[in-house]
């Protein structure tokens, strides 16, 4: 099981561009430098008015399928 960590901040008026499907694809760089990619659906749990904020794992299998994306709580 492969997983990474990483920070996004997607303002709700760029957010449009992923809801209307003009791009379907999230590009991230985690700390450590890996860039991944995975769909923009996966990020529709996490939109508010504002947007989305915050720190999330993103978990996939060691072929990179079957992503699941969630926040990570938030550390003291």
């Amino acid at each position: 099981m492969k997983r990474f960590e990483f920070q996004l901040r997607i303002s709700a008026e760029r957010y449009l561009d992923y809801y209307r499907g003009t791009v379907r694809q999230v590009v991230v760089r985690c700390p450590d430098g890996v860039s991944i990619q995975f769909p923009a659906s996966l990020l529709q749990p996490f939109v508010t008015s504002e947007g989305i904020h915050g720190s999330f794992v993103l978990t996939c299998d060691d072929h990179n399928k079957g992503a699941d994306l969630r926040r990570s709580p938030v550390r003291n």
